[in-house]
């Protein structure tokens, strides 16, 4: 009998999940950037293993919101937690084993989870043997994992199949996620924002799929880089272009890496005051408010 359920990968910002949402996908779906706090939405992949469907969800990291755009990820967060049928609470295997929060501290959860909640240490590459000794010390259902040299993971993937609900596959065979092709362009190019600019520019910065014309060819992608000040848009658009053109250089190869086609890349950056902080602007760029749940 095969199997298929709803993974949901949680922790704190730069615990690792995007990066093994990617691996185990095997194609470039989430972000991956060492500035944290980098994703911002769920983001959905799929694979198949021993005869299972495992549908991953990457999540923005938990943290204590500051603004508007930080509940919306809290929320996005919570939502894909209450829909898991299993849990990987990932844990930066660099940080103190004793010093190891439970998920419902983090989460701020008022009850445990539906799902059960499996720990998944990352960077085991990075441990030493101490380190890694004092992990597995900690308690019995821990899995050490590393991205970087596929350690555990597919020890991971035995449980992580072995512990969803007998079910025929949610989805075709094919598939590698449910979202559009539009909302992966949308944050390529916002790893490249990410990649190419320093301290807090990036998180100002929000990126929408005007047009995304593919019965052309090359495909053509029209995208807003939406920023809260003036200030950003020249930083945005460097000088004499040159900045701009360094993120779109950045990100079409990527989104012509998912779509196997020739891309076309059109970059405009707009200033759209204070967004992170506008309920009416954050809904209109595609993020959902925790009161958005009573409507």
């Amino acid at each position: 009998m095969s199997r298929a359920g709803f993974v949901t990968l949680v922790g704190r910002p730069n615990a690792g999940k995007s990066t093994l949402l990617n691996h185990l996908v095997g194609t470039k779906l989430a972000i991956v950037s060492p500035k944290p706090q980098s994703t911002r939405d769920r983001v959905v992949g799929i694979l198949i293993h021993a005869e299972a469907q495992i549908v991953l969800f990457d999540t923005p990291g938990l943290l204590e919101p500051r603004y508007d755009l930080h509940r919306s990820m809290r929320r996005a967060a919570l939502e894909a937690i209450a829909d898991a049928d299993l849990i990987l609470y990932l844990v930066d295997g660099l940080s103190d084993p004793q010093q190891r929060e439970p998920l419902d501290r983090v989460a701020g959860l008022t009850s445990p989870p539906r799902a059960p909640v499996l720990t998944v240490v990352t960077k085991a590459d990075q441990l030493s043997p101490d380190h890694r000794a004092r992990w597995l010390g900690e308690e019995a259902d821990v899995l050490l994992i590393s991205a970087a040299t596929s350690e555990g993971i597919a020890g991971l993937l035995d449980v992580v199949a072995g512990r969803l609900p007998e079910s025929p596959f949610l989805y075709p065979v094919d598939d590698v996620s449910t979202q559009q092709t539009r909302f992966f362009a949308s944050e390529f190019v916002r790893e490249a924002v990410f990649e190419q600019l320093e301290d807090e520019v990036p998180y100002g910065v929000a990126v929408e799929i005007e047009e995304f014309r593919e019965e052309r060819t090359p495909v053509y992608v029209r995208a807003v880089m939406h920023v809260e000040r003036d200030s950003q848009k020249r930083i945005l658009i460097g000088s004499g272009g040159s900045r701009i053109r360094a993120i779109g250089q950045a990100a079409r190869p990527r989104i012509e890496a998912l779509i196997d086609r020739p891309v076309y890349l059109d970059l405009w950056v707009k200033v759209l005051s204070n967004w992170r902080r506008n309920p009416v602007a954050l809904r209109r760029l595609g993020y959902q408010l925790p009161e958005d749940l009573d409507r």
